[in-house]
């Protein structure tokens, strides 16, 4: 970011995107509640001259010292301005060498996208490609762009710059922190204001997805597989700064697919799906079809598709009710089936 843009930014808008900025103000003592509507640059001017003489304000090394503030803050914590509007692959070979079967695929943010094909067939290799930003240098070949160019090393090689947030199948947790605990670390690792709040607002939504609810005091430790899923993506979703969402079959995690998937893509991330689940791969707005360790076709979902996953709907919506009903010890009964489909 230039220095006029962040000099001449409202600090409202300043601290909606860098929430740490707060405490630049507290550690020099200046007061500037109620100066939201104001830049830092208009604050420093319209300051009383004779209050600035005796709190020895200088306004250039005011004006200096937040720059550096906000672009140190910045590498620490590892956010970009520069936003991942797009992911790009570049056809690499299958496992044989024989060409994939497409030249170049462009994924845009909010977009969902399926992997799908037979076990062993690659998906998870696409998934480590797209991982480690892959330049020709992997078994497949293939070359990852973002934003239609080659990336910055910073996406491989820094601490701090995730380009991707993977969730794996198994979420094993080993730390001896509650639900609300572990929730609030990280918070406090991303300096987000109202860190009560936030870290709430993830349990709720985690509960939202969860088939089972848990309590904040709930060790980590405790959380059954869907639990702890649910709570990773809420995770994700509100506090990662990755901004592409990896999910390897997400039909086996215990939880409300549908609501897990617009919970991310609300929140502007790219995400891809390995899946075998018919429904979720309609879900998508394409689907990756792997073959022998390549990438065979790239399908966009047809709304003759899209229709038929308006049936596919109820059947998962009966599948998910039965579910429940068979956890909390309740017969089964035909009109479940006949509610939903006999017309």
């Amino acid at each position: 970011m230039a220095k006029s843009e962040i000099l001449e930014m409202k600090l409202g808008k300043v601290f909606e995107k860098y929430s740490f900025a707060r405490n630049f103000f507290e550690e020099n003592n200046l007061n500037i509640d109620g100066q939201e509507g104001k830049s830092i640059t208009e604050f420093l001017e319209e300051l009383d001259e004779d209050y600035k003489e005796d709190m020895a304000i200088d306004t250039e090394s005011i004006l200096s010292s937040f720059e550096s503030y906000i672009n140190m803050m910045k590498e620490f914590l590892g956010i970009e301005d520069n936003a991942v509007e797009s992911l790009t692959l570049i056809a690499g070979h299958d496992k044989f060498g024989n060409p994939e079967g497409f030249d170049e695929f462009t994924i845009n943010k909010s977009e969902i996208i399926s992997i799908v094909g037979p076990t062993g067939s690659g998906k998870s290799r696409l998934l480590a490609d797209i991982e480690w930003t892959a330049q020709n240098d992997t078994p497949t070949g293939r070359s990852i762009l973002i934003n239609g160019e080659a990336p910055d090393k910073k996406w491989r090689f820094s601490s701090n710059n995730k380009l991707v947030a993977q969730l794996s199948q198994n979420m094993n947790f080993v730390m001896d922190l509650t639900a609300m605990e572990f929730v609030k670390l990280h918070a406090e690792s991303r300096m987000i204001e109202n860190i009560d709040d936030v870290a709430r607002e993830i349990i709720d939504e985690a509960n939202n997805l969860a088939g089972e609810k848990f309590s904040e005091d709930t060790p980590i430790t405790a959380l059954s597989g869907g639990q702890s899923r649910a709570l990773m993506i809420a995770d994700t979703a509100k506090l990662s700064s990755s901004p592409i969402v990896l999910i390897d079959e997400i039909e086996n995690a215990g939880i409300d697919r549908k609501k897990a998937l617009d919970l991310l893509v609300s929140q502007d991330k790219i995400v891809l799906m390995a899946t075998h689940d018919p429904y979720l791969a309609l879900i998508a707005d394409k689907r990756i079809v792997i073959n022998n360790g390549a990438i065979a076709k790239i399908i966009e979902t047809s709304e003759e598709e899209r229709e038929m996953l308006k049936e596919l709907e109820k059947v998962d919506e009966l599948i998910q009710s039965m579910r429940s009903s068979l956890r909390y010890g309740e017969r089964m009964s035909a009109s479940m089936i006949t509610d939903r489909f006999v017309k």
